[in-house]
């Protein structure tokens, strides 16, 4: 069972994480939620409650894509105001994983 410390990184970093995904290309949503759980194991629940938010907040626009099985797919893009929330977050977070860094090599 993850402590509580990694479980609170990992909701730190999970709004940057998808806008890192939606940066590289358009997704729908259990794409990103199966990435991301290979990746730091956070679990689909978690996903669409943050995509309905990015959504609100305008970080991401949807539109759909008809699927040759089943009903069409909601795909995700960043808006204009995902991709300035994207760098400026991946600014914020090098710069804060730079300084951790730092420290932490400094406590050896």
């Amino acid at each position: 069972m993850p402590d509580a410390i990694e479980i609170q990184l990992k909701k730190g970093a999970l709004e940057l994480c998808v806008l890192a995904l939606l940066h590289q290309h358009d997704s729908y949503a259990y794409e990103i939620a199966s990435r991301l759980a290979d990746a730091i194991g956070m679990g689909e629940g978690t996903i669409y409650p943050l995509m309905r938010r990015l959504q609100s907040d305008g970080l991401v626009e949807t539109y759909l894509v008809e699927s040759p099985a089943g009903p069409p797919r909601k795909y995700y893009r960043l808006s204009e105001a995902g991709r300035k929330s994207f760098e400026s977050q991946s600014a914020a977070w090098r710069s804060f994983s730079g300084a951790v860094e730092t420290i932490l090599g400094g406590a050896k």
